[in-house]
């Protein structure tokens, strides 16, 4: 009895079997209750089978070798064993009791084994050992499990071959009678070539046969049944003859046979399994006798290896891994499907959205497919190039084999590159102070490396830059003066600043992103105060990388930075020091020094870094009021200053007396004085603290209105000296120095005398303005004009003649500075 791997289960039972009807040796019934088992041992059903078969082509001698037993029958030729055969079932007169027995029993005696020495046993004990002897009406059987004691294996033609060879004592009609039966039934001879099945079966068995006998029929069949020539054709079986065997010739995996899945060391295998029948009639030349030699000798191939078949049908618009896997055999099923996760079961997969389909075949084969998503947490990422995303999913499939429930797995990985990565990027701006960037993580997450300028972003250094972070977004707060910030250019009141900023991979040096933000921010380089002190900012630019601003100084080398550090040098001088020059313009006057790196004497010596030169100027411009302009341009490897504007101040007050010690305030005026009154008049250039500057009034004139060019006017001082058409002549007084003067040449002082103007002896108007346009000039140097003294030539000369009325004119003068005073009321006095 066995069963296919689809649950097909045969039964084969000999004629000559225990349990068979047999009538005549010519109609043979068999009946059986079959008990099958659903789903437990107490879930039985029953089923009654029953099979009729005639068969009368009896040989002379039939062997038939089956799976697990041999068995030879033998016709007795006794004339009147018929008539007796038909008594059989009576005690007695039975043939089968042996005489002087208590009961009945068969008539056979006892069995010479011959192994090959002879071993006896009486007929109980050899069914004891397993062994089957009876009687029908014609023949005598004997039958014999294989590997039994009394067999032995004989190799004949190379095939080994089991042989039963046994004398069989039996009483009969005259007595006690013997019998020789042999059964020889082959074990091996399976070759498989090729993808073919080859069986050799000895064409001469000796035990069974000579060399004379001649073979009268050859058939072959599958499953104890004939198969036709046509037949055989249809399936490419072959049967034929050699000198020595008798070859049946079979492919692997033709229909009449079935595979079988297997997992040794838990590796997918398969055996292929087919049952061919050998039925040999050959006859002996000298007894006639035939024998009928029948073989039924199932054939299992070795385990086969398979290498299952990934298709991978992934679409990447879809976002779906998709995969079919196989073929399997139909005693395959999937249990479990292992993650990179973990392990799911196949209702987990289901649960979680992954589709498991299973697609069976006709030829009992199957094979299964799987679909994930993307997204799936079970599928693993990775951005070997940084443009697209690599997803990989890596798989374990747990089988088992039915029905022995064997297990084996089949590893997958399925990886799919898709261009889908959205990188990160940065974006910034920039207010008075600060640049704020604000970086988009993608689709990576935030998994990142960031380089604010060359340094990492440490926890640190994110603190001090005010760091904050979403699951989209970051953003950065640096200010503009932060050690990561590069300057590129300066000028006097900003600084243009770059942050330069990389996102890079958390395991490489890729570099996802970057950012160059450069802004402009409020930063006051260079400062020209009124009293001619003087400020400049010197800063390291990323042209000059390797300087070191401690080691710049102006001019005048001994003149160093006050405060430097490894960014800037901060200097601060006077206009008269430092080697500060000076330059005089119309209307204006400048001041320049340099501040330089002077590598002799710094013992500063830098192949690498382009020399270092910066001019700083400032340029104080009469009646104006300038910010300074300064600037860091780097030309011909060297930085250039752009010039800075100031102011001078100049005033001019009415003293109360020749002392000069107290003067008239704004709302004291209009000041009322006596015709011929002295009045004392200073002009003094205030704040600056340049001794090397001399004020100098160039033209002073007195007018009835505030206008200064309204008319009539008359002059008080013409070119720098006393009018001398004026008979009351303008006095220069000395000025020296006190607690409150300290550079006397910045002030000038003169009186004049109160006068009004008159047309026909009659007074226009009781009040005069007084105005002067003044210079500024250097006391150094070669001037002409102006700036060679005030009034050098005429200080001890006395002018007189009558008033005229002065012309209004311009004048183009260096530095110079218009100022007024006034109004000055005319009081009568009694007696004039």
């Amino acid at each position: 009895m066995e069963s296919d791997p689809w649950g097909n289960t045969r039964i084969y039972t000999s004629l000559m079997g225990c349990y068979v009807d047999n009538k005549e040796d010519k109609t043979f019934n068999v009946g059986l209750r079959l008990q099958m088992y659903r789903l437990s041992p107490t879930d039985v059903v029953s089923y009654d089978v029953s099979k009729t078969c005639s068969y009368s082509r009896w040989a002379s001698r039939e062997i038939l070798c089956d799976r697990n037993y041999m068995e030879v029958s033998h016709y007795m030729a006794t004339p009147d064993a018929e008539a007796k055969g038909q008594q059989i079932h009576n005690v007695k007169d039975d043939p089968n009791t042996i005489p002087g027995t208590p009961s009945a029993a068969s008539s056979i005696w006892k069995m010479t084994f011959f192994t090959p020495e002879p071993v006896s046993m009486v007929l109980r004990e050899a069914q004891q050992a397993g062994y089957g002897a009876m009687i029908t009406k014609n023949r005598l059987v004997l039958r014999s499990p294989y590997n039994t004691a009394e067999t032995y294996v004989e190799e004949i033609a190379e095939i080994p071959l089991e042989v039963l060879q046994a004398s069989i004592y039996y009483k009969s009609q005259h007595g006690l009678s013997i019998m020789n039966l042999a059964a020889a039934c082959p074990t091996g001879g399976v070759l498989f070539v090729d993808n073919v099945i080859s069986w050799h079966v000895p064409r001469h068995v000796t035990p069974l046969s000579e060399r004379s006998c001649k073979i009268i029929e050859m058939h072959m069949g599958i499953n104890g049944e004939r198969l036709d020539k046509s037949q055989m054709a249809t399936r490419g079986y072959t049967l034929t003859a050699t000198e020595f065997h008798i070859i049946v010739e079979m492919p692997i995996g033709s229909p009449d046979g079935y595979y079988k899945s297997h997992a040794p060391d838990y590796q997918y295998h398969i055996t292929y399994t087919v049952e061919p029948m050998l039925e040999v009639l050959w006859r002996a030349d000298k007894t006639q006798d035939d024998t009928r030699y029948k073989i039924l000798f199932p054939i299992t191939t070795p385990p086969m290896p398979q290498t299952l078949q990934v298709q991978d049908n992934t679409v990447l618009e879809d976002r779906i891994f998709s995969l079919k896997l196989g073929t399997f055999l139909h005693d395959v099923v999937l249990r479990n499907i292992t993650f990179s996760t973990g392990v799911l079961s196949i209702d987990e997969c289901n649960d979680r959205g992954f589709t498991i389909r299973e697609y069976s075949f006709p030829n009992q084969t199957k094979t299964l497919s799987l679909e994930v998503p993307f997204d799936a947490d079970v599928v693993l990422k990775n951005n070997p190039e940084m443009l697209v995303t690599l997803y990989i999913l890596p798989l374990a499939f747990g089988f088992i084999i039915l029905p022995e429930e064997t297990p084996f797995t089949q590893p997958v990985e399925l990886q799919a590159s898709l261009q889908d990565v959205e990188l990160p990027s940065m974006t910034g701006t920039c207010d008075q102070s600060h640049f704020y960037i604000i970086v988009k993580y993608g689709s990576q997450g935030s998994n990142l490396q960031i380089k604010v300028g060359s340094r990492q972003l440490t926890d640190e250094l994110a603190e001090a830059y005010n760091f904050q972070d979403n699951a989209t977004h970051l953003s950065l707060m640096v200010p503009y003066m932060a050690k990561d910030a590069v300057f590129e250019m300066i000028t006097s009141d900003s600084v243009r600043t770059r942050l330069e900023m990389l996102l890079l991979a958390p395991n490489t040096t890729w570099v996802l992103g970057n950012l160059y933000l450069s802004c402009m921010f409020p930063l006051m380089t260079t400062t020209c105060y009124p009293n001619g002190t003087m400020t400049a900012l010197a800063v390291k630019v990323d042209s000059v990388p390797n300087l070191n601003p401690g080691l710049l100084t102006l001019k005048d080398q001994t003149c160093k930075p006050v405060f430097s550090n490894d960014r800037f040098a901060y200097f601060s001088f006077t206009g008269d020091s430092c080697g500060t020059t000076r330059t005089f313009f119309d209307h204006y006057m400048m001041y320049e020094n340099e501040i330089s790196l002077y590598p002799k004497k710094a013992g500063y010596k830098s192949r690498a870094d382009p020399g270092y030169k910066q001019t700083v100027s400032c340029y104080y411009v009469v009646n104006e009021t300038q910010t300074v302009a300064f600037s860091y341009k780097p030309r011909s490897d060297e930085p250039s200053a752009e010039i800075g504007f100031g102011q001078l101040m100049v005033q001019m007050r009415l003293a109360r007396d020749s002392s000069y010690k107290q003067f008239y305030q704004a709302g004291d005026f209009p000041v009322v004085k006596y015709l011929r009154q002295p009045l004392y008049f200073e002009v003094e250039l205030m704040q600056s603290t340049d001794t090397q500057l001399e004020l100098i009034l160039e033209t002073c004139w007195a007018t009835l209105y505030e206008n200064r060019t309204s008319v009539p006017s008359w002059d008080i001082i013409v070119n720098s000296c006393e009018n001398k058409d004026d008979p009351y002549v303008t006095v220069f007084l000395p000025v020296v120095s006190n607690r409150r003067i300290t550079i006397p040449s910045h002030i000038k002082r003169f009186s004049v005398k109160m006068f009004t103007f008159t047309r026909d002896e009659q007074v226009l108007k009781d009040e005069i303005y007084i105005h002067c346009d003044a210079v500024i000039c250097g006391k150094n140097g070669k001037s002409d004009g102006a700036c060679s003294g005030q009034c050098m030539r005429h200080n001890n000369l006395q002018y007189q003649g009558t008033s005229t009325k002065r012309e209004q004119r311009s004048t183009d003068s260096n530095g110079q500075k218009q100022i007024s005073s006034g109004p000055v009321l005319l009081k009568t006095q009694p007696n004039l």
